[in-house]
Order: structure tokens, then C-alpha cells, then sequence
């Protein structure tokens, strides 16, 4: 049984499209949207959605199952044999393409990495402005900057542009202004600026090479598309020309020249034979990177095909081939002996001489070679010799760097993916057979072009703002910057006093409309350049929601996730998060809100459900937003389906019960051997099981029960062996009964190796029931001695397996045998074999570096547990050099799991790196880390600090913010120290105690609120990094106005009687203002009822008032508020005690007896009651008044028999019998008969008795008993159409 981690895997914090209800709108998942990647971005903390964690770990659970069994191929080797297969002829089969590769894992789709960097990206992304907005135009699609066209069809160059108003676009091509309008063959789509170059009329499109550049221009600014530099694809054909036989000694190197035509792009390079057969490429002989094919040495079976080049071309798709080459082999062993191909000294059989190796490629003993940072870095040595030389590769004065570096064509290449500037240097390549090696030393140089360290974003600024344009690159060589303004040099655009160029950074000051502008900044090198449009715009608006309102989130309990509510405004809003419609703001503990306004919920609970209000605000007004969150239980799979071993013929049932929460749709799936299960005539699937009738032996595999629902998924899974049919045993063998097997014995070890061992036992008798596998279990002495572990697991038909082992563990194994029954009891165990140790193959985790001083950095990491020690004396490699600074790296080496590294710079980036090294060596090439030395405290202060009173408890602020090297560290927060001076009320004492709000990040504005109205206060501002804070600003003083007081302290009502309530109050903690009086509300209620609402209003002095109750029974509510000049404060609320007689209801009845009497409902229910007494009376009248016989039942409910012959008239005689009590008689508990309390009493004949009296009260009639309902229905009384019986019957 296995249970699969794969929580979520369509969203963990994902949210599902949910009914929508009360205005609601639900969230889309399936496909998400911009606003609704939340889920995605929120799945990934709990094993839930991880985009990498989760879908790695669906995919480890559920392992493809392939044939590992093709040979493994060179890249070369690779791309010739899919370039082959397009052009074959269709309907091959699979089976001639090879088999496929094992894949452990399977990656996660596309969409999943997409939403995930959306994600990332949503947080920190460029802020934008909405289209309703007047905005400078920005660029938002446009053609790569090397556009390489088809020269068949039509040319189309992009170039997309929004803005408001909808850009006007127009090209320059080489420079120069493209008039468009001159030539017929070009056209500019409609509304936007992609051009059309039509060829269907005639034309060359060579004529419209060149470098064109889109401009995108409204009244705000100009908006430029890089430099695109069109080229028509060229596929020249291959020279005509006749080739000489080529004539080579047996064992002699030989290279075959491609020698294609040049194109554009450059076409893809295999050999073939004439009969398009592949050629068989191995160590000996392979093509090189530049298309030629080299035989190392040339044997005579070479000469049994030709070799032609073929040149593919991407654009046109065709494939272009060379004259073939004819190869002529002199040889002294004239015949092709098959048998000596794999003879071990082949070549001296074949009286070939040896001969040490030497290059054919290339040429000398060294060479140097340019690659550019982000590229992939491809060295190659080819040599000749006999025999064949092994390549090998080295890097002098370090390791290949192993997690990047790729071995390809048969070692003979080396690829370096995602060169950086740390894979400069000399690499050698080591030729070598048993007659001597070679090498040749490479030099690599890394050259950059220039990459982006911060990108102008666009400002968005308020009139009066300030702000800047930040354009860093970096590369080798260093970039030049040169700044543009509307695609024009900075130089001579008109000049700005608000606005100051220095270096890289345009800083704006008090910017006003007219600042309005799109800039450009080009960095540019010898390896190409990078543009970036980044406008200015200057915008006075007030906040406002951009995501559809009410929305409903529907998340699985214990999942993390992310509240979004988009907002713009300018000045840039401040947004809170409020729950239920509390006050508080949510931030910090199992919240955490990012500057983007997203709310983050760390791990969601049952209580976090509920309706969540973003209200984002400005000095220009507020707006909000409501999300309702609804918490749903997660899917689990509480009974799952267990391995079980049938035999052929019989019946499976496979098990997977599912809790899920009921409000979700389940959907209960089954995979076999991982692909969806097709449920045919054979299988049954039910809710919570999968039932399989008549196993045969294709329904081996495993099976994978997956329950999931719109929000998450659960698996689990088994695995189902079927046996074969076993020999028909005799009568005697068959009533043998079945155990489990015996233990298996005589354990050996042979074939020690440094890695590997094979161990081979004896099997147990089996008991009649045949062994279906073998668990390999081992114990080691050193680290956790006499615990066993499994090893690996063999099929029952086997008795040896050879095991991998790792290094440094002194081993002993022991094997259990497996029957349907059961396992056998462990065998005794195996001698103890050790393994050698080796260098690590990991190094520690977790490594940091942080300043504890402001002069140090103190490095640490996670140390590595004994088993990955792999040998004794484990230790650590520290090194650490400055970020960026090129200098040479520091090392030390450290036992413990710490290092402080003294005398640093204040706050500098350093590059880390850890690696672990044992007596046996060093472990891989640990990553680099980047860490920071100590911070100290900020040098300088806010400036400019401005305070704006928005209102009787808040204030807004705007500072400028401070420059980097002032920091020195990193920039935690704005911080505002704030202290209440006094109060404008006389008298009235304050506590000036200080009080602090923080504004974390590099913002320039925020909100105090929480402030006490009608009062003085003064504030100062102080920038804080992880030292603490900085100087203090210029102290500012501000007043508040008059606001509402607070609540009427220690309300109290009393009753001291029935007639009247006395009310009395203190005065309010906080006036706020000065007191106008106070407001009292009451009124009275009783039960559901409620009387009319009086309102009295107090001077400010009064704190008692007497309230005269004119409804003795109603209780009363009373609401009382202070009141200034702004208007009433906080009210609060009491209700007048219950009075003595709610508690007592017999007393209250009693005491308002005269008030009852007169209600209506107390006289409808008098005169229903008469009533039903009168009717109870004409009952019983016709009762006494009915005479005559009447069928009566002997026994007690024994109907009348057809015998009976006074049947007819349906009466009989009565005799009275003291053993035989009256059908109405009722019988106790102890089953006597219970007497009655009167002979004359109606009630005891039952519901059809009656009888007639004498004057003294005897009985002179006779009795009828209770029938049942049918024998009443079937024997009809012959009195039923009495008018007296009637009016009885309905009594």
C-alpha cells in the first residue's frame, strides 16, 4: 500500500468556480485569469502547491514505468536522427524508432511555471495605470531584434502600442524616416504600427533589408520599439561537383569535409548514405561540431557504404545534399573477418600498428575561444590514434562545474550551459590510449553583453511629488548609458528645472503635469545593446478598485493563500485588511500584507472564513473591496487500496474510501500502471471500491485510486500480482493445507566490489503456497546498530541479486521469502561486508551570511548528518569574496557549522560558498550564497517631512526619501515617533507617552491614524535598517480638530419599584471637543412588541435622570451618546432589570388578572371552549337517548365466524360472565382486570357503547363492544341510517 503526497495538485490554496450567491462572484481556477492566480500563488508553502514541490510530487508517487533499454545517443546523433525521422515516410512504428527513456519524474505543464512566475512577478511587478486614464504610450509587442523572414511569404514586422489616446505610430528604417505612404507594397495595420510587406504582386524582399524601429507617439510622449534588424532567409544551393574516390591505409585518421553553403540560419548538419541510411557514429568515428566527420582511424568495413552530407534548412524545410563520398581502404588483411570486430586487440589481428594519439581537431596544443555571459559554451578535441583515444576534460585550478557541464558526442565535446563569468579560464582536454595521450589547453574568455541590475519602471507621480528614473546595466565591457526623452537625446530636448540627470538616475523634483514624458534609456556595448521605455506620468487621482467586486474564494483548511485586491491611485494609496467588518487591521502573526495590497493568510483555519474588506485610501478619498473566503475541508482517502496477490481467475476488489467536504462534487478515478484505467465488461467501479472479475495476467500492474474535487486531490495507491495456473496437484497434495514460507538460509557474499555485492540464499519450502517475493533487508554498526532496513525487493523466482551499496557502511544483510500467506520469519544474518569510503556527493545546507557587528559576517550552515559523511574527518570548505568585485576568493576550513569572517565593510554583498571534504575528498561544487555584512546605524535622516491633517484622528505624511550610502543597510522601514503634547481642553491632563508607526520599504508617504481629536501633537521621522534607527528629523507640531467624544462612562439603571427607573452616568473618558450635552434614546418593549422611540436631550452637566414607566409590564432600552459640535460619539446601550413577575408567571398572572380579561385573545379563548363544552353535552344526551341490540363480540377480539348462525341479524344475547370483563374494561400491568370507578360511566363500553337504563340506573339493554375498523366497515350497523346515528357517528 502506498499513499501518494500529492495534496492539491489543482490548487492547493486554489480557488474553483463556486455557485454564485447574494451578489457574490465566484473565482475561476481551471483557467485562470490575472486576478485570479491567487490560488496558484497560494499553494505552495503546505504540500500542497509548491509548483515545483507539489507536481514533483505527484509525479514521484505515480513513477513512470519505462523500457530503459535504448542506447544511449550523442547530441549530434540526437538531432540527426529526429531530422531523419521527418522525413521518412509516415506510418512508421514505434518499435523502429527505439524504445523510450525512463522518465523519474514528470514535469510539472507549462501553465503551472507561467502562473507561478505571474505570481512572483504580480508582487513586485511595474505599476499600471488604467486604460480609462490619460497615460503616455507604452510598447507592448514588437518583433525580436535579429527578425530572420521566410522569403516566401508576405514580411510582417510587430509593433503594438497602448495609451490614452491610442497612439499614432511611425517607422525609420536604416535611421531614416520610412514613408510608408510611397510604397504600395507596404500597408500599417489598422490601429496599430505592424507593418505588412506584400509580396503577392512581385518584388525581391532582399530590397527591404535593413534596421527599422517603431515609434509609438500620442500627446504625452513618444514610445520607441528596439532596433530591429530584418533578414531574408538564405538556402544557397550546394556547389556541383564531382568527387574523387578518397584512398586511406587501414588505421590511418581520415576527415570527410562538409563544407555547406552558407545560409541564414545556419542549416542543420547529418550524414547519410546514398540509400538515406544513418551512419553509425561511436567513439571511433563522429561528426564534429562543424559538420565534417572524422574517423579516428579507418578500418576496412568502412568502405562498405558511402557518406554523403546533408545541410537542412530551417525556413524552407528542405534538406540539401552533397556529392557522396567514395572510400577506398588499403588494407594487409585483405578480408573482412565479422569475427575480429570484437576481438580485444583487433587491430594488431588486423595488422594495423599502433600509434599515439594526436589532434585532428583542433589543430596545435592550444587554441582560446569568446562566449558571451547566458550562452552555451561548446569546447571539442578530436583525436586520431589506435587505439581509439579516450577524451578527457579538466578545468586547471578547479572542477567542471558539475551541476552546468555536459559531456556530448562521446566525450569528445564539452557544453557549458548558462556560461557566467566565473566559468572563464583554461580547460584541457586529455587524448590518451595505451600507447600515450596528448592534451590541448583551451582559454576561455567570457564576454557580456550588457544585462539588466535595475530597469527603469514607469513613475507614476501626484503634482508636487517627487521621484526618479533608475537605469543600472551591467557587462563586459561596461555598458555607456544614454538617456532619451519622446526618442529624442536628453541633450536637446527643451530643458526642465524640475528635472536633474546624474549617471544613470534622472531624479524629478516637484514634478508638475508638463512633466509628462515617456523616457528612453539605451546601455550599449560591443556585444549589443538593451532599450527600455519608462514613462513619467503626473496623475491627481483618488483610489479606486480595478478587481471585480465581491468575490468568493473557496480554499482547502491548513492551505496558505493570497488575497488579492488590485488598486491604483496617485498619490499611491495606503491599503488595510479588515475582517467581519472589525476595526482592527489585519497584518502580522498568520496574516502578512504586501505592498502590492495582497493579503496573505499563512495557514488557513476554520475561523479565517468569513468576508474580508480591502480599503485602500489617499489624501484624495477611499475605496474598497469585499472577498468572502469560504474554508473547505481537504479530500483524504481514510481507506486505501492494499497490495494483494491473486490467482489468474479469481476476484479482486480493490478498497478507496473518501472523506471529502460535502460540499464539493467528488469524482473518484482509477489509474492503472499511471494511465487512465478503462472500465470494461470485467470491472465493476463503485464510489468507494473497483472490483475485477476473472484476474487475468494483464491486470497486473498498480493501481492508483484518485479522489478529487474542484479544490484538491488525494491518491493512493497499490499494487496487484497475479500468479499463474500452477500444476494440477493430486488429491493427496491438495488437501495439504497452505503456511507461510519457511526462512531462507545459507547466505553468501561474493563478488565484492568497491560499490556492489551479490548476495545469493537458499529458499525455504514454501508450505504449499508458492513464494511470490524476496525483501532484501541490511544493518549497519556504526550509526544506528541492530536496526534493519529494507534494501530492495526481488521477485520469488530468483535467489541472487546483486546490490548497490553506498560508502563507508559495514553491512550485514539478512532475506525474508513472501507467500499470499505471509512472510517467513528473517534468515540469519549474512557476514558483514564494509564498503570504502569516498568524498561527499552533497554538501551542507542552509548557509548564510549575516553581519552580527557592524565589522563582520558571520557564516553559517546546517551540518551534515553522520550518513552523508561518506568517510571519517568530515569537515567544511568556507570561502567568500566580495560581490562583483572580480578579487580572489578567502578560504578556510572549519569543523564546526560556523565561521566569522572579521574587518568587513559595512553592508557589502558577498558571494558564499560551503563545501564539505572527508578524509577521501572534497564534495561537488557547492553554489554560491549571497550574504551581507554587519549593518550600522542610518547617517542620515528623512527631509522635507510634511504633515496634512486629513481628519479629527489621522494625518498624512510626505518625506524624501534618503540616499542608499546613508543607509548602510538594508532599508526596513520609515518610522514616525509621535507624542501628544496637550490638549486644547483646559484642565484636561494627557499622557505624552511616545508612540511610533512604521512604513515598511522605500516609500515616500503614509497615514498615522488612531490620533485623540482637539489636540497638539508633535512628530518626528527617523529611517530604520536592521541596526536600529537613525538621526531624527526636524520636530513637527500639528493640531487636530474637534471630534466626536467617546463614550458616557459607568451607565447604570435602576428600578427601585414598578413606577419609576433611575438612569445615571459619568462623564466620557475622552471629550474629544468640548461637550454640547448629552442624548438619551429609550423605548419600550415586551417580548416581540416594541412602543415608540423618546428622545431627551441633557446639558453637558447632568449625569442623572429619573424616567416614569407608564406600562408596568414592558421592560425598557435605553441609548445614550455625548455630543460636540461634530456631532454624538459612541453610544452605549442598557435595558431596565426584568420585573419580578417575568420570573414567576402564576404571580404575574395573578397580579394583572383585570389586564388579561380585557385582551382579545383571552375572550376568543373563553368562547371557544364553551363552545366545545356545549358539544360535549349534545354528545352525551344522544348517548343516554339510543336504545335497541347491538352486535357484541363474545371474545375479545375475535371476529364473527360465517358458522354463527345468528349471523344474519348480527345480534345475539347478552349473558353476563364474572370471568369476562367489558371490552372497555382496561387492563393493568400485572395483567389483572382494572375494576371501574362507576357502572354508569360512558367511558367504559368504549367508543360504540351504549345501552339503555331503567329509572333507578339498571341496565335493561344489551352492550355493543369496540370493533376493528374493517369488521366495522364490512357489517354495517342496520341503524347507520339513523339520523340519531349519524349525528353519533360524527361525534
Amino acid at each position: 500500500m502506498r499513499r501518494l503526497a500529492a495534496r492539491g495538485a489543482a490548487g492547493d490554496a486554489r480557488e474553483v468556480a463556486a455557485p454564485a450567491a447574494d451578489g457574490w462572484d465566484s473565482a475561476q481556477a481551471r483557467s485562470p485569469s490575472p486576478w485570479r492566480l491567487i490560488g496558484l500563488c497560494a499553494i505552495w508553502d503546505t504540500g500542497v502547491f509548491l509548483p515545483s514541490a507539489a507536481w514533483n510530487g505527484v509525479s514521484s508517487g505515480v513513477e513512470r514505468r519505462r523500457l530503459n533499454e535504448a542506447k544511449k545517443l550523442s547530441s549530434v546523433q540526437e538531432v540527426q536522427l529526429k531530422r531523419f525521422e521527418v522525413t521518412r515516410p509516415q506510418g512508421l512504428g514505434n518499435k523502429e524508432r527505439g524504445r523510450v527513456p525512463r522518465m523519474a519524474r514528470q514535469p510539472a505543464p507549462p501553465w503551472v511555471h507561467a502562473a507561478f512566475l505571474f505570481c512572483l512577478l504580480s508582487l513586485g511587478g511595474a505599476i499600471e495605470i488604467p486604460m480609462d486614464l490619460t497615460q503616455p504610450p507604452t510598447i507592448t509587442k514588437q518583433s525580436v531584434k535579429d527578425h530572420i523572414v521566410d522569403p516566401r511569404d508576405n514580411i510582417l514586422i510587430e509593433c503594438e502600442a497602448k495609451g490614452n489616446p491610442a497612439p499614432s505610430f511611425h517607422w525609420t528604417r536604416n535611421s531614416r524616416f520610412f514613408n510608408i505612404a510611397k510604397d504600395p507594397r507596404v500597408s500599417m495595420r489598422r490601429r496599430s504600427g505592424t507593418l505588412v510587406i506584400d509580396f503577392r504582386s512581385g518584388g525581391r524582399p532582399e530590397e527591404y533589408e535593413g534596421e527599422y524601429q517603431c515609434f509609438a507617439r500620442n500627446k504625452f510622449g513618444t514610445a520607441l520599439s528596439n532596433r530591429i534588424r530584418l533578414q531574408v532567409s538564405k538556402s544557397p544551393l550546394w556547389p556541383k561537383e564531382n568527387l574523387d574516390p578518397v584512398v586511406v591505409q587501414e588505421g590511418a585518421p581520415l576527415t570527410l569535409q562538409c563544407n555547406p553553403p552558407p545560409g541564414l540560419p545556419s542549416p542543420v548538419i547529418f550524414w547519410m548514405s546514398s540509400s538515406m541510411e544513418p551512419i553509425a557514429q561511436d567513439k571511433r568515428v563522429s561528426q564534429g561540431h562543424n559538420g565534417d566527420l572524422y574517423f579516428s582511424n579507418v578500418m576496412l568495413q568502412d568502405m562498405q557504404t558511402d557518406y554523403s552530407c546533408n545541410a537542412r534548412f530551417h525556413f524552407t524545410h528542405t534538406i540539401q545534399q552533397k556529392n557522396p563520398f567514395t572510400l577506398k581502404v588499403l588494407t594487409n588483411h585483405p578480408y573482412n573477418d565479422s569475427s575480429l570486430r570484437n576481438h580485444p586487440d583487433m587491430y594488431s589481428a588486423r595488422g594495423v600498428a599502433e600509434r599515439t594519439p594526436s589532434f585532428m581537431y583542433p589543430q596545435g596544443t592550444a587554441s582560446s575561444q569568446m562566449v558571451l555571459r547566458g550562452m552555451d559554451l561548446l569546447l571539442e578535441c578530436i583525436a586520431s590514434g589506435v587505439p581509439t583515444p579516450d577524451i578527457a576534460w579538466y578545468k586547471k585550478g578547479g572542477d567542471l562545474p558539475s551541476d552546468k557541464a555536459k559531456f556530448e558526442n562521446f566525450n569528445k565535446a564539452l557544453r557549458i550551459t548558462n556560461v557566467s563569468e566565473e566559468d572563464s579560464g583554461e580547460y584541457f582536454c586529455l587524448a590518451s590510449n595505451k600507447m600515450g595521450s596528448i592534451r590541448h589547453t583551451i582559454s576561455v574568455r567570457v564576454k557580456a553583453a550588457p544585462y539588466w541590475l535595475d530597469e527603469p519602471k514607469n513613475l507614476i507621480l501626484a503634482p508636487g511629488e517627487d521621484g526618479r528614473l533608475v537605469c543600472r546595466a551591467n557587462g563586459n565591457p561596461k555598458p555607456t548609458v544614454q538617456w532619451m526623452v519622446n526618442g529624442e537625446p536628453l541633450q536637446s530636448a527643451p530643458p526642465n528645472p524640475n528635472r536633474e540627470v546624474a549617471g544613470d538616475t534622472i531624479i524629478f523634483r516637484d514634478t508638475q503635469i508638463s512633466s509628462r514624458a515617456v523616457y528612453q534609456c539605451n546601455t550599449s556595448n560591443e556585444h549589443g545593446y538593451l532599450l527600455a521605455n519608462a514613462f513619467v506620468s503626473v496623475l491627481d487621482v483618488p483610489p479606486r478598485m480595478l478587481s471585480p467586486r465581491n468575490q468568493l474564494i473557496r480554499v482547502i483548511l491548513y492551505n496558505r493563500t493570497r488575497l488579492d485586491c488590485p488598486f491604483f491611485g496617485s498619490p499611491i494609496p495606503t491599503l488595510r485588511w479588515f475582517k467581519n467588518g472589525q476595526g482592527s487591521n489585519l497584518d502580522g502573526g498568520n496574516y502578512h500584507v504586501y505592498e502590492n495590497g495582497s493579503l496573505e493568510i499563512k495557514m488557513i483555519r476554520k475561523e479565517d472564513q468569513g468576508i474580508y474588506t480591502c480599503v485602500a485610501t489617499n489624501i484624495l478619498g477611499k475605496a474598497e473591496n469585499q472577498v468572502r473566503l469560504e474554508v473547505k475541508d481537504p479530500t483524504r482517502i481514510y481507506r486505501m487500496p492494499e497490495d494483494q496477490v491473486a490467482k489468474r481467475g479469481t476476484t479482486v476488489q480493490l478498497e478507496c474510501r473518501v472523506k471529502h467536504d460535502p460540499s464539493l462534487k467528488l469524482t473518484v478515478s482509477w489509474l492503472k500502471d499511471d494511465e487512465p484505467l478503462y472500465i470494461g465488461n470485467r470491472m465493476k467501479k463503485e464510489d468507494d471500491s473497483l472490483t475485477i472479475f476473472g484476474v487475468a495476467e494483464r491486470d497486473q500492474g498498480s493501481y492508483t485510486c484518485v479522489a478529487s474535487t474542484e479544490l484538491d486531490q488525494d491518491l493512493a495507491k497499490a499494487y496487484l500480482t497475479v500468479l499463474a495456473d500452477q500444476a494440477t496437484p493430486t488429491n493427496r497434495l491438495a488437501a495439504l493445507p497452505k503456511g507461510r514460507p519457511d526462512r531462507p538460509r545459507d547466505l553468501e557474499l561474493t563478488d565484492l566490489a568497491e560499490r556492489s555485492v551479490r548476495l545469493t540464499w537458499i529458499p525455504g519450502d514454501d508450505n504449499n503456497s508458492p513464494i511470490t517475493d524476496y525483501v532484501v533487508q541490511f544493518e549497519e554498526d556504526q550509526f544506528q546498530p541492530g536496526v534493519w532496513h529494507d534494501h530492495s525487493k526481488y521477485p520469488g523466482s530468483v535467489n541472487s541479486a546483486v546490490l548497490r551499496l553506498s560508502p563507508y557502511v559495514n553491512y550485514q544483510f539478512r532475506v525474508i521469502a513472501i507467500n499470499e500467506v505471509g512472510s517467513s520469519h528473517p534468515s540469519l544474518p549474512s557476514e558483514r561486508y564494509r564498503t570504502s569510503g569516498a568524498p561527499p556527493e552533497s554538501n551542507p545546507g542552509d548557509v548564510k551570511g549575516e553581519g552580527t557587528r557592524k565589522n563582520n559576517m558571520e557564516i553559517t550552515w546546517t551540518p551534515m548528518n553522520a550518513t552523508s559523511a561518506f568517510g571519517p574527518n568530515l569537515r567544511y570548505i568556507v570561502k567568500w569574496r566580495r560581490r562583483e568585485t572580480r578579487e580572489a576568493w578567502n578560504n578556510v576550513t572549519v569543523w564546526g557549522s560556523r565561521y566569522v569572517v572579521g574587518q568587513t565593510p559595512v553592508y557589502v554583498p558577498y558571494e558564499i560558498r560551503v563545501q564539505a571534504e572527508n578524509d577521501f575528498g572534497k564534495g561537488p561544487e557547492p553554489e554560491s550564497v549571497i550574504g551581507y555584512s554587519g549593518e550600522d546605524y542610518p547617517r542620515a535622516a528623512p527631509t522635507e517631512v510634511k504633515v496634512r491633517v486629513m481628519n479629527s484622528t489621522a494625518i498624512s505624511l510626505q518625506w524624501n526619501r534618503v540616499y542608499s550610502d546613508t543607509v548602510q543597510g538594508q532599508l526596513r522601514e520609515y518610522r514616525a515617533y509621535y507624542w501628544r503634547e496637550s490638549s486644547l481642553l483646559k484642565n484636561l491632563w494627557v499622557s505624552q507617552k511616545r508612540q511610533q508607526a512604521s512604513f515598511p520599504g522605500d516609500r515616500l508617504r503614509g497615514v498615522v491614524s488612531r490620533l485623540f481629536p482637539y489636540s497638539n501633537y508633535k512628530l518626528e521621522m527617523v529611517v530604520v535598517n536592521g541596526r536600529g534607527d537613525g538621526p531624527r528629523s526636524e520636530t513637527k507640531e500639528f493640531t487636530t480638530p474637534e471630534g466626536v467624544p467617546s463614550a458616557p462612562r459607568r451607565f447604570r439603571v435602576r428600578q427601585p419599584n414598578l413606577e419609576t427607573i433611575n438612569l445615571e452616568w459619568d462623564h466620557p473618558e475622552h471629550p474629544n471637543g468640548i461637550m454640547l450635552g448629552y442624548t438619551l434614546k429609550y423605548v419600550a418593549f415586551n417580548g416581540t412588541k416594541v412602543g415608540k422611540q423618546i428622545v431627551e436631550n441633557f446639558s453637558p452637566n447632568q449625569t442623572k435622570f429619573t424616567v416614569q414607566r407608564t406600562d408596568p409590564v414592558s421592560r425598557y432600552r435605553f441609548t445614550l451618546s455625548a455630543r460636540t459640535q461634530v456631532g454624538s460619539g459612541e453610544a452605549v446601550t442598557e435595558e431596565s432589570p426584568a420585573p419580578p413577575n417575568e420570573a414567576t408567571p402564576t404571580a404575574a398572572y395573578t397580579n394583572n388578572q383585570a389586564d388579561i380579561a380585557t385582551q382579545g385573545w383571552f375572550i376568543g379563548l373563553m368562547c371557544a371552549i364553551a363552545l366545545l363544552v356545549l358539544i360535549l353535552l349534545i354528545v352525551c344526551f344522544i348517548k343516554r337517548s339510543r336504545g335497541g341490540k347491538y352486535p357484541v363480540r363474545e371474545k375479545k377480539d375475535v371476529p364473527l365466524g360465517p358458522e354463527d348462525p345468528k349471523e344474519e341479524d348480527g345480534s345475539f344475547d347478552y349473558s353476563d360472565e364474572d370471568n369476562k370483563p367489558l371490552q372497555g374494561s382496561q387492563t393493568s400491568l400485572d395483567g389483572t382486570i382494572k375494576q371501574q370507578e362507576s357502572d354508569d360511566s360512558l367511558v367504559d363500553y368504549g367508543e360504540g357503547g351504549e345501552g339503555q337504563f331503567n329509572e333507578d340506573g339498571s341496565f335493561i339493554g344489551q352492550y355493543t363492544v369496540k370493533k376493528d375498523k374493517d369488521e366495522t366497515e364490512g357489517n354495517e350497523s342496520s341503524e347507520a341510517t339513523s339520523p340519531v346515528n349519524a349525528i353519533y357517528s360524527l361525534a
